[in-house]
């Protein structure tokens, strides 16, 4: 497996097109959409690749933290991960975790702080993976419960 980072081109912006489709038909996750050319341009983007296909990716930007004091101090870097994705057949053999450090590394001269949101429908697989494998912490939750009549 090889990952690396690579600059947006119409061969990459189709390959992550059309992995985003195949992730909004997994319906794993609440409210995903396929994403548009613009849901990617500016984004640093880094691919996992095996035998010449992209089977996993992670893209996001850095930003200047506001609103985000219990966390870091007001206009702290950080790096927000948009997206993370493994196609479903090579999960749970690493991908992820590879694609997430070498991102951290390659972000760690832009920002004090690595930041994302899931809306995993599989919460406690995603938490595992993200507190107990990758080290991060628990910083806030939003729940929601559909009302009925």
């Amino acid at each position: 497996m090889n990952i690396y980072e690579t600059e947006l081109n119409d061969k990459v912006l189709k390959q992550l097109i059309d992995l985003s489709i195949n992730w909004e038909k997994e319906n794993s996750c609440h409210g995903y959409r396929a994403n548009g050319k613009e849901d990617i341009e500016g984004n640093r983007i880094f691919l996992a690749e095996e035998d010449g296909r992209v089977i996993g990716y992670l893209f996001g930007r850095t930003f200047q933290s506001e609103n985000m004091t219990s966390v870091m101090p007001e206009g702290t870097p950080y790096f927000e991960v948009e997206e993370i994705y493994v196609i479903p057949e090579e999960r749970s053999k690493g991908i992820g975790s590879s694609l997430f450090e070498y991102a951290e590394k390659a972000v760690k001269n832009e920002a004090e702080y690595i930041v994302l949101s899931t809306a995993t429908r599989n919460w406690k697989a995603i938490f595992h993976f993200y507190l107990e494998e990758l080290g991060m912490e628990f910083w806030n939750a939003r729940l929601f419960k559909k009302l009925e009549d």
